[in-house]
Formats: structure tokens, sequence, C-alpha cells
């Protein structure tokens, strides 16, 4: 069994949660799926009224997840249904 204390350099969460690093992890424990293992890239953008991610593909292919106004779980939930 893994616990928190086992992950290294685990930021406290203050008010606003660390989405890039929620994709950095997110992609992590994708590629060790099936249906993950060719999602190359989880690219967090956000502009000024817009939050995306680009789930990117070892084939070259792409698709844009709208994450705006999410939060952290409901961010993952969004990127698990776009992967379906």
């Amino acid at each position: 069994m893994i616990t928190i204390e086992d992950v290294e350099d685990v930021p406290e969460i203050g008010i606003h949660e660390d989405k890039p690093y929620i994709c950095s992890f997110l992609l992590l424990v994708l590629h060790q799926t099936r249906n993950g293992q060719d999602i190359v890239g989880l690219d967090y953008e956000k502009q000024e009224n817009e939050e995306r991610v680009i789930i990117r593909y070892s084939s070259g292919g792409k698709k844009k997840v709208n994450v705006s106004m999410d939060s952290g779980t409901a961010m993952i939930r969004d990127i698990m249904n776009a992967i379906d």
C-alpha cells in the first residue's frame, strides 16, 4: 500500500489547486492503463477566461477538454470522460 507520505514533493494545497501538477500525476497514472498508454501529454492551458487541457496522443492526435471553473477532481473527471 502506498500513502501520501511515500510520495516526494507533494505541494500543500492552498486556496488554489495546482492543476498542471494534477495533470502531470494523472498522466503517470494513465500510462499504467491500457487505454492511457498512447497518451503522451496532458497540457494544461489557462487564458483570460478559459482553462483547458490538451490531451496529446502518440499518433499526433489531440483532443481539447474544457476545464474552466473545474475543481481538481472535476477536471480529472472531464479528462477521463474525454478519453473514454
